[in-house]
């Protein structure tokens, strides 16, 4: 078995010096005083192509033999290693196609094409595009890049965990969203050959979460399905290569709900002013979920930032309803006039925001004389939601929420 080290992971710097930038670390005032002590996030997605996958993309094709870089290259993805694959063959003259999944985010395949790849699409997931992948490699003589299954790709991702040790000495957690491995695998090489007492953990999203079987049977695992709007840690079967890796020297991998990648990525947005798609976000909602577990200081990697603009809207919305912002709720008033004025009344004095409401005469248990309402109102958060439930209730009324 292939494996690497921390000198592979130190050639790959070099190799990257004029290519990858050295993303910043930001500090996070909310999150320190959730975990009692400093949290900082790595950037990744203020990396060129929006996300970490041109470091390992570039030493994967950097490594190749001028005949191999002749014939091209050709990578399946989601987008961000799409992005990456597209770019790193542009700097080193060398042609590039990707197979991405139908449906993937038009954001995302405009920006692979820009880069200068030549975009197909196959299937429905990134696993069913990799098969495709390959049949091209097979069927043109184009090598085929891996985004995560390949020493040199791992030891690209790893230079993150180089400049995070740089940057912050005296880390105490890494905290790192996890798909196929590569960038974990690569962190956790780098990290625990300079500093082994710093914990590394992944995180996995709870509907693509293959790690956790697989390192408890103690070989990779396929998993059934998967369903979680992170696609880009979306991957069904851990790499080989960092299997070993993480199974070796990764301290846990976690596991998050959709919901906590909502409530992450609204934090995100909201307070650190960082546009972060759905799997960057996955170490920020593990963070959120059990601050005491994590030793500070404590780096949380965003590993990307590549996001559709209707799926950040949906996403918004999602988080808003997951933290408790917005309250749906259904009530019975009597059918007089006046009776909806003072209902909106004691809404306003709770300082709820109405932001629609529907009249229902229709439903079959309405007493005679009675309408039901439907309200949707914007609320601070869960504790003025319960407030505004109670006050009604006082008032005479008989809310039934159905979300908050």
């Amino acid at each position: 078995m292939a494996t690497v080290t921390l000198d592979d992971v130190e050639r790959a710097r070099e190799q990257l010096a004029d290519v990858a930038r050295r993303t910043p670390l930001e500090g996070s005032r909310t999150l320190s005083e959730k975990v009692r002590g400093p949290v900082q996030f790595k950037c990744e997605n203020l990396q060129r192509t929006g996300s970490f996958k041109i470091r390992g993309a570039y030493v994967r094709i950097a490594n190749l033999d001028p005949a191999e870089r002749a014939h091209g290259v050709v990578a399946a993805s989601a987008g961000n290693h799409a992005q990456g694959v597209a770019l790193a063959a542009s700097l080193l003259d060398s042609k590039s196609t990707v197979f991405m999944p139908e449906g993937a985010p038009l954001p995302k395949v405009a920006a692979t094409e820009a880069y200068g790849a030549h975009v197909r699409f196959a299937g429905r997931t990134v696993d069913e595009a990799l098969v495709a992948a390959r049949a091209f490699a097979a069927e043109t003589g184009a090598t085929f890049i891996h985004p995560f299954d390949h020493p040199d790709v791992i030891a690209g991702q790893g230079t993150v965990g180089l400049e995070i040790i740089e940057q912050c000495p005296e880390v105490g957690t890494i905290v790192v969203a996890t798909g196929g491995g590569g960038l974990l695998a690569g962190i956790t090489v780098a990290v625990k050959a300079k500093r082994p007492d710093v914990r590394v953990i992944g995180v996995q999203a709870a509907g693509a979460a293959a790690y956790p079987p697989s390192l408890a049977a103690g070989e990779p695992v396929q998993l059934a399905g998967m369903s979680t709007m992170a696609d880009g840690i979306a991957v069904g079967r851990p790499g080989d290569v960092p299997f070993e890796l993480i199974a070796h020297a990764a301290d846990e991998v976690r596991v998050v709900s959709e919901e906590s990648l909502s409530k992450a990525m609204l934090l995100l947005l909201e307070r650190a002013k960082m546009v972060v798609e759905p799997a960057g976000a996955a170490g920020v909602a593990a963070i959120m979920d059990d601050p005491h577990f994590f030793d500070a200081p404590t780096v949380a990697v965003l590993s990307g930032g590549n996001i559709d603009p209707l799926l950040m809207m949906r996403m918004i919305r999602h988080g808003l309803v997951a933290a408790g912002r917005f309250l749906a709720m259904r009530l019975r008033i009597p059918d007089r006039p006046g009776a909806l004025a003072e209902l909106l009344a004691e809404l306003g004095e709770a300082d709820a925001n109405v932001m629609d409401i529907e009249h229902l005469w229709t439903r079959p248990s309405l007493a005679f004389g009675e309408v039901e309402v439907a309200l949707q109102l914007e609320t601070r958060g869960i504790a003025h939601a319960e407030t505004l439930i109670s006050r009604l209730r006082a008032a005479g009324y008989q809310p039934e929420p159905t979300s908050y």
